[in-house]
């Protein structure tokens, strides 16, 4: 019984020393890091439009300020579009070499920071638009403030 716990606590040692013997590589430098900057900032713009007559609400204020904040949302899904791309999903059915049907899905998805309002106004009778702009260094400020990417500027070993 002695021996088997004299053996354990040998293999148990080795192992340790192993262990904290292979460790003894990530100790031994020091990484220096700098921030990477993009070369150029683009300026996204996207207008949004809404029908007034089609909005819920009871008199025609209520409808222009639905048609207004529709106009903005849809000026968001355009800005989404630009920085995200847009997910197409389709599909065809043959049956006997006759087409039987086709669809074609469309759907985007994002978070857009920094975006402001450039101007909302009527559009002729019926319609509501809001223009928006997205400067991607406002994007880019606010994306250091949480990510802090960063690239190895020097290496210095031990």
């Amino acid at each position: 019984m002695q021996s088997i716990i004299l053996q354990s606590a040998r293999a148990t040692g080795v192992s340790l020393v192993l262990l904290l013997g292979g460790c003894s590589g990530l100790i031994d430098k020091h990484v220096e890091w700098e921030v990477v900057e993009p070369e150029s900032y683009p300026v996204l713009t996207a207008i949004g439009y809404a029908p007034v007559a089609q909005q819920m609400g009871q008199t025609e204020n209520d409808r222009s300020l639905m048609a207004m904040k529709a106009s903005k949302l849809d000026a968001y899904r355009e800005l989404a579009e630009q920085v995200y791309g847009q997910r197409l999903n389709g599909s065809q059915s043959v049956a006997n070499m006759v087409m039987q049907d086709s669809q074609l899905k469309a759907s985007v998805e994002g978070v857009i920071r920094g975006a402001r309002v450039i101007k909302s106004y009527p559009v002729g009778q019926d319609t509501y638009a809001t223009e928006l702009e997205l400067d991607m260094r406002k994007v880019y400020d606010i994306y250091l403030t949480t990510a802090k990417p960063k690239k190895i500027r020097d290496v210095t070993y031990y």
